[in-house]
């Protein structure tokens, strides 16, 4: 075998043939065939042709499929995968205090929440899912789960002013949050560790200042649920006399590392504080519709340069973790709200789903594009299928058209995680046997 002309080393993977969305500004728009070359966890080649120079110790033929960056999910909670259709069609208020908080003071541990975000890596990587921000507790299960399947993360412990799984005194939650950090922090090249203290209805200010305390701290990411109901913002203006967002500026919580989640109801000065702070956003549409939350701006947010990137939050308030299916309800969401069928145009939401939600949790200098030099986190969608055909444009189908269930070939790090749909990190069969038993108990108590 002849030696590559990059550092004397074979590449890992070659694939060609396939057609590519780089979704780098320094690059065409799309690769009509081109090929991807990995070594170790990076892109060590890419361009146009068959990559014929470049010889690999596994050759991968994609023609008649579509190479692009791994989606980024920036808000998700994988451990409610175990509540997946357990309270539907109910008000935040009521879903939350009647049903999820219940549920979770009887079931939830470190090996119930294991299995969880087992099933929820399970479902992201096969849905194209290569990242994503989940806040949860007890996530020292979550990190076992997430380092066994390959999955990149940032794992944000949550924090909140009564028990809570895991932290039975609310005295002792910054401290929790505090040791989580100290444990994964700088240990892992896909993990990193955030901070999440839950809402502003279920955390005092002292704590929220705490918390953002820790983040600085550490130089870590903070998320919040802000202003993702009505109630809520009328909730906290009768309390402070001001709006979640203004609160929050007050108490020094707005900047480049804080991720707003929802950001519903929020308008006027609200976006010039988001905007003048560099705080980022959420945007979980799915979830929203579902809970009647409301609509979030989001095409005055990116006129105003706000970061915002796309989660489905969890399973118990979606029903699923599938990125490119909410792609499809952005767009078509924020076009019947705004009567306007230009906003929100797919190339925009292609890239929203990737760089920008590898933007808004800090890491796109390491993934979000194929570039170069990047981390090799890409998926592999198969186009042969009848809903994909004909092809005019790859950015409409994506996010008109495909689905999960499209998704042929993961990497993850340079690694493949999934290869012609078969998990090849994860024991399917196990999880789901695992995750119906906990089922069992919670719907038996």
């Amino acid at each position: 075998m002849k030696k590559d002309e990059g550092n004397g080393l074979p590449l890992d993977y070659l694939i060609r043939a396939a057609l590519i969305l780089p979704l780098s500004p320094d690059l065409p728009s799309a690769i009509s065939s081109g090929y991807v070359g990995i070594r170790g966890s990076t892109i060590a080649c890419m361009g146009a042709g068959a990559g014929e120079k470049w010889p690999a110790r596994e050759v991968i033929e994609a023609r008649g499929m579509l190479v692009m960056p791994g989606l980024v999910n920036t808000h998700t909670h994988g451990a409610m995968t175990l509540f997946r259709g357990l309270a539907d069609d109910l008000p935040l208020k009521a879903w939350l205090e009647e049903h999820i908080f219940p549920a979770e003071a009887r079931i939830i541990d470190p090996e119930t929440v294991y299995w969880g975000s087992l099933l929820a890596c399970a479902e992201m990587i096969r849905s194209g899912t290569t990242t994503c921000g989940d806040g949860y507790f007890c996530l020292e299960g979550t990190a076992r789960a997430v380092e066994e399947a390959g999955l990149r993360a940032v794992l944000a412990h949550g924090i909140i002013d009564f028990p809570a799984p895991g932290v039975p005194d609310p005295a002792e939650n910054i401290a929790a949050v505090r040791r989580f950090v100290e444990r994964w922090q700088g240990v892992s090249d896909r993990i990193r560790p955030g901070v999440f203290p839950h809402s502003l209805y279920t955390c005092s200010a002292r704590t929220l200042q705490e918390a953002k305390g820790l983040a600085r701290q550490h130089q870590l990411p903070l998320f919040i649920h802000l202003a993702e109901t009505r109630e809520e913002v009328e909730q906290v203006r009768q309390t402070t006399g001001r709006s979640p967002v203004r609160f929050l500026k007050d108490l020094d919580l707005l900047d480049s590392r804080t991720v707003s989640v929802h950001a519903t109801w929020v308008e006027g000065e609200e976006l010039d504080l988001l905007t003048e702070t560099g705080t980022a956003v959420s945007h979980c549409p799915e979830s929203n519709l579902k809970l009647a939350a409301g609509v979030t701006p989001v095409p005055e947010m990116l006129c105003r340069g706000v970061r915002v990137g796309l989660g489905t939050d969890g399973c118990a308030s979606n029903n699923d973790l599938d990125l490119l299916r909410e792609m499809r309800t952005t767009a078509l969401l924020h076009k019947v709200a705004g009567m306007d069928p230009t906003v929100m145009d797919a190339p925009s939401l292609v890239r929203m789903a990737a760089l920008g939600g590898a933007e808004v949790l800090g890491w796109e200098k390491e993934i979000g594009s194929l570039q170069t030099g990047k981390q090799a986190d890409l998926i592999i969608i198969d186009l042969d299928r009848p809903h994909l055909t004909p092809l005019y444009n790859p950015y409409s189908h994506l996010v008109y058209a495909a689905s999960g269930a499209d998704v042929d070939t993961v990497f993850i790090a340079g690694r493949m995680v999934m290869r012609r749909k078969e998990l090849l990190t994860l024991d399917w069969k196990e999880i789901r046997n695992r995750v119906r038993e906990i089922g069992k108990r919670l719907a038996n108590p």
